[in-house]
């Protein structure tokens, strides 16, 4: 009895040591798990952070190369600058070229400095280089814009050019026909005029002192009384000449030695051979009008009347 009592408790002693072994080993393992489990989520986590870094990397690097192109095309309009002749656009334009500009290139030397960039940061770098996209396509459009009208001008000038030799050939020819038409003036039997006069008025009637700001010109004078002339309706036509040679039109035509020639106005009156005063004549402004001397021509029965000029201011 007493030799089998101590193995007894020797068996229930070694079980005890085994659980505890097991135990140690289970907790050592899961240990290790977990351990590995840290270290390959912080792994995977710092090779998805290169990646990023990699790729904002990348993202500035294009957007150094689109800075740089937008910059030389904008280099490339400099010569173009001299058709904006208007000193406040040019100035609004490069002013706001170069701020973008500047700002584009704080924000490259703050990247670059930088070992560790954000997407924000990229961000605000494509956003200022977009402002330099959208001002140089303003740019060119302006330029583009201007060349348009420039090309307008140029032909607008060689149309002016085309009709002033047009003009001057007239006015050689009138001025031949002149020559021809006094003679004719001092037979008694035509209308005799006194009193010429050329005026300016506004838009109310009223007297113009500037003659770039009238609607209208008048021209007044009095036909004495001239028994020699034959009684009857008489169409007077008249004629004024711009400063510049040109004949101010909108009268239509009248025939005078055989050919037809413009004028400005006419008005027809009863002529019974005595003195008809405050004869007037308007003629509605149609063309842009420049202070200088004009000339004022009356024309009846196929007789030039009479020719003076004024000073209009």
């Amino acid at each position: 009895m007493d030799q089998t009592k101590p193995k007894t408790k020797e068996m229930k002693r070694k079980p005890s040591w085994i659980i505890i072994a097991a135990v140690v080993a289970g907790a050592i393992a899961i240990g290790a798990l977990v351990f590995w489990a840290v270290r390959s989520s912080r792994a995977a986590e710092a090779a998805k952070a290169e990646m990023e870094q990699m790729q904002l990397d990348i993202a500035q690097q294009q957007l150094e190369s689109e800075y740089a192109d937008l910059n030389n095309e904008f280099a490339q309009f400099e010569n173009s600058r001299k058709y904006i002749k208007d000193d406040s656009i040019k100035r609004q334009l490069n002013e706001k070229y170069e701020a973008a500009r500047l700002q584009v290139e704080k924000l490259q030397q703050e990247l670059a400095s930088q070992k560790h960039k954000s997407a924000a940061e990229i961000a605000k770098l494509r956003g200022e280089i977009d402002t330099l996209r959208a001002l140089l396509r303003h740019y060119v459009e302006e330029i583009d814009r201007l060349n348009k009208e420039n090309e307008a001008l140029r032909s607008e000038n060689t149309e002016i050019k085309r009709q002033n030799s047009t003009l001057q050939s007239q006015v050689k020819e009138t001025a031949r026909k002149n020559e021809v038409l006094s003679e004719r003036m001092t037979l008694a039997e035509r209308l005799n005029v006194t009193g010429l006069s050329l005026g300016a008025l506004n838009k109310k009637g009223k007297t113009e002192k500037k003659v770039a700001k009238a609607t209208q010109l008048v021209i007044n004078f009095t036909i004495p009384q001239n028994n020699s002339t034959p009684v009857g309706e008489k169409t007077i036509y008249a004629r004024i000449i711009s400063p510049s040679g040109q004949l101010l039109t909108g009268g239509g035509s009248f025939s005078f030695e055989g050919g037809n020639v413009g004028c400005s106005a006419q008005k027809t009156i009863e002529y019974e051979g005595e003195e008809i005063p405050g004869v007037t004549i308007y003629w509605d402004v149609n063309t842009p009008l420049i202070a200088g001397d004009y000339t004022v021509e009356l024309f009846a029965d196929n007789f030039r009347l009479v020719s003076r000029s004024f000073s209009l201011k």
